[in-house]
């Protein structure tokens, strides 16, 4: 009989996912648990603390939502930085823009990094082959205080954890008040923000606080089957720029269609219509 793991995420919902073997990685690392399993229906599985980060069938839907929406829109992107996202999923997808010039990430478990890249080799190994990709092993909240991150970065990408353990500091109003300090004039930040359907406080406390220290902020929706309760919510803010206006959606539409990139999830059209939110996701965000 096989293995099966289960999540309990959320209070009186679980999803489970019978196990093809043995674990890969099942371990107690300085800030998590650790786990990475083959799963019989969502290829290899990424576990923290008990919660899906990642399935190798579903996370296009995520990791090309993160990056290719901002860096279609955003006028020539140089400098990136990637808040978490040991797994190398997000930066692999900002690497295919040519024109970006050095990615950061800032991640706090090394452990993450080193064990995503032996098994996640797939979605991962062309970023962790690529010269203009830095890691920087350290809380990515204290990376954004440093002086040399001021006004730097064009794009910062929080792939960060449900707000468990070490990730609960990335929700933080401090959090967001560094960042802001971290962004170009121009740049813009998004944010991963759980599952509307399930987790409506996440994004109405998100929403709440951007809207206090951004002057521009706003929400846009992928859908990652393995992530409880359809929708995914993104947040974005930004000093002045407006994501998702009709004129940058068409000027990203445009560059998407004269780019070589490849990808599997995101297109022009779904670049579109992202920004379009249910009639109860408008509430809670507003």
């Amino acid at each position: 009989m096989s293995r099966e793991f289960t999540e309990s995420l959320i209070d009186g919902f679980r999803q489970s996912m019978d196990l093809v073997g043995e674990p890969l990685v099942e371990e107690r690392t300085k800030f998590q648990d650790l786990m990475i399993f083959d799963s019989t229906h969502n290829g290899r599985v990424l576990i923290l603390d008990g919660v899906v980060q990642l399935t190798t069938r579903d996370e296009d839907s995520y990791s090309e939502m993160l990056s290719h929406v901002p860096l279609f829109e955003l006028e020539a992107p140089k400098h990136v930085l990637i808040v978490g996202g040991g797994d190398g999923a997000v930066a692999e997808e900002v690497l295919k823009h040519k024109g970006i010039v050095q990615v950061d990430l800032a991640e706090i478990d090394e452990r993450v990094i080193e064990t995503c890249k032996a098994h996640f080799p797939d979605i991962n190994q062309p970023a962790f082959e690529d010269p203009r990709f830095n890691i920087n092993i350290v809380d990515a909240a204290e990376f954004i205080k440093q002086p040399e991150s001021q006004s730097k970065y064009d794009l910062i990408i929080s792939d960060r954890p449900d707000p468990i353990g070490p990730a609960e500091a990335l929700f933080s109003r401090a959090f967001y008040e560094q960042l802001q300090e971290a962004l170009s004039p121009g740049g813009v930040a998004v944010f991963q923000t759980g599952t509307p359907f399930s987790q409506a406080d996440e994004l109405e406390e998100t929403s709440r606080l951007l809207k206090e220290i951004f002057p521009c902020s706003g929400t846009y929706l992928t859908v990652t089957p393995t992530y409880l309760g359809g929708y995914m919510a993104l947040t974005w803010a930004s000093r002045g720029f407006q994501l998702g206006s009709a004129e940058t959606v068409q000027v990203a539409q445009s560059r998407y269609a004269k780019s070589s990139i490849q990808t599997t999830y995101y297109n022009d059209a779904i670049h579109r219509a992202c920004f379009a939110l249910p009639q109860w996701i408008k509430s809670l965000v507003a």
